[in-house]
């Protein structure tokens, strides 16, 4: 199966070669583009495997969708487990996203790119899922912690992270030609000056 941080064992298995031939066709083609047939031939596996497995192509993306999104539970969860301020969990998993949108680019395609809603219906909106739960909880425990400014829980989550997203977006469109963890200073220096609470910005001051 496409993992963000594990390796890649040699002698995959038939669920493995399946989800990672979908992950790459449904990144760079798109769900409603591909057919049970394209994933059968990338994959080498037989349709039967395919229907056996996961039931058809909404089964293979459903089952994608949910691994990928335990993939980043993970990630969000060790950065949790590092015991790391409020305001550093938030910048360690902005530069993780950055690092991975670049060595792992159809992983956070996928999982933050892709509009699953229009082919995967029954699911809840991304923002919905644990490892946005766990972003915004980090958000919220520091505004009680006063590290992070007061406010609307949701407003200031999308202060934190949402520029972050939004450049990822930009450079899997291709717009920014510049690998993300170069611009990760620039981004949390910006994120952080409009969300500092006045307090500890007087005191650096």
């Amino acid at each position: 199966m496409p993992h963000l941080k594990k390796a890649t064992p040699e002698n995959a298995s038939v669920n493995k070669r399946i989800l990672d031939a979908a992950l790459d066709l449904f990144v760079e083609r798109g769900f409603h583009n591909v057919s049970i047939h394209d994933i059968q031939k990338q994959a080498n596996v037989s349709i039967g495997s395919i229907y056996n497995h996961f039931g058809g192509k909404e089964g293979v993306a459903k089952a994608l969708y949910h691994h990928l999104i335990r993939e980043m539970e993970e990630l969000v969860k060790d950065v949790v487990d590092e015991g790391l301020d409020y305001r550093e969990s938030c910048n360690r998993i902005i530069y993780m996203l950055f690092e991975y949108t670049e060595t792992k680019r159809n992983i956070i395609a996928y999982v933050l790119h892709a509009k699953h809603q229009e082919f995967l219906p029954d699911e809840p909106p991304i923002c919905s899922s644990t490892p946005f739960k766990t972003m915004r909880n980090i958000v919220q425990q520091g505004i009680e912690a006063g590290e992070i400014r007061e406010g609307d829980p949701w407003v200031i989550a999308s202060s934190v992270f949402g520029g972050a997203i939004r450049l990822i977006h930009l450079r899997l469109d291709g717009v920014l030609e510049e690998p993300l963890p170069k611009l990760y200073d620039e981004l949390i220096d910006c994120m952080w000056q409009g969300v500092t609470p006045a307090s500890i910005q007087e005191s650096v001051a």
